[in-house]
């Protein structure tokens, strides 16, 4: 069964555990996800459904490459890591 992972930045923001997921595609597991913290929604998607542009998922240790439809295929035992972009730093 698939895993999804919130990294610590993201849970900041809410409270998400690790969660085992039924999924076949990113969308699938990231709506099983948002069922156990439905606050986190806003802070993965944006209006349209389509992953925020500072937001980063990575199947398998590999980044998403359907950002908008986020179909791409979840294995049966792959993470599903998902983590808010940072920048800035020093000049």
């Amino acid at each position: 069964m698939p895993k999804v992972t919130f990294t610590a930045n993201l849970k900041r923001h809410v409270d998400v555990p690790e969660v085992d997921v039924e999924a076949t595609t990113v969308r699938d597991a990231l709506e099983r996800a948002f069922a156990v913290a439905p606050n986190l929604r806003p802070y993965i998607l944006d209006d349209q459904g389509r992953l925020r542009r500072h937001v980063n998922v990575f199947v398998g240790g590999a980044p998403v490459v359907d950002r908008k439809g986020l179909t791409d295929a979840v294995g049966e035992d792959e993470a599903v890591y998902v983590m808010q972009a940072l920048s800035g730093g020093a000049r």
